[in-house]
């Protein structure tokens, strides 16, 4: 799973990466970005713009939005059956920039910053949708994609939040409806010998605790074993 990422990314080096067209504000560096917080996102009715989404997504037919706190990641074995994200992998998918991500490899031990070897910033594949309140107001929400572990991973871990690699970024973002089997078969795992961890300080288990301090190291480099 993906419960806490980085992106601390500016405003140029966004559109560089991601080929976009404008970013709407210069970003503020997070550290700590947790779920039902915002996230930016590049979705595919708008793949040349940063825009931001509530982090839980929200299906449609929700009747409030408190379903979007256990939406926060969606299973890639099952995402095209699921009520509540077949829909969007079909016609909703987006890009979730990050320099990287948190994991916890076991209880009482420190959590672990991972990130891409030479890539500071990258994309997980993700889902959006489109809620309306009772009132009327829209509210976009999205999920981040999972799936099984490469051998890097899953030394420490039974699932992997997917990264796309570069090459994959337009076509995940097709603007049109796109078959099932054709999604699925871009989620795979992300190179192991390109991935990096260390262990970091246990403040990051607090979801208001925000700060450079939290991706320094307070341990040695996890190596591929």
């Amino acid at each position: 799973m993906c419960g806490r990422f980085v992106l601390t990314a500016d405003a140029n080096m966004l559109l560089e990466a991601f080929g976009l067209d404008t970013v709407p504000v210069e970003p503020v560096p997070r550290y700590n970005i947790a779920p039902t917080q915002p996230v930016a996102v590049i979705t595919n009715a708008e793949p040349s713009k940063l825009t931001y989404q509530r982090w839980g997504l929200i299906p449609s037919w929700a009747k409030d939005i408190s379903i979007g706190s256990k939406m926060f990641n969606a299973r890639a074995e099952t995402v095209a059956e699921k009520p509540s994200f077949k829909n969007a992998l079909k016609r909703r998918r987006c890009l979730i920039p990050a320099n990287g991500f948190y994991e916890w490899p076991q209880k009482g031990k420190n959590p672990l910053y991972i990130h891409l070897e030479g890539n500071p910033v990258f994309a997980f594949a993700g889902l959006w949708e489109v809620w309306h309140s009772p009132d009327g107001d829209e509210l976009q929400s999205c999920t981040i994609l999972t799936g099984e572990p490469n051998e890097f991973v899953s030394q420490f871990h039974t699932r992997q939040a997917i990264i796309l690699p570069s090459e994959s970024y337009s076509d995940w973002l097709y603007s049109g409806e796109m078959k099932p089997e054709e999604a699925l078969s871009m989620l795979q795992p992300y190179p192991a010998d390109q991935m990096r961890a260390y262990e970091v300080s246990k403040a990051v288990n607090g979801a208001g605790i925000e700060g450079p301090e939290l991706i320094a190291p307070v341990g040695g480099q996890v190596s591929l074993l």
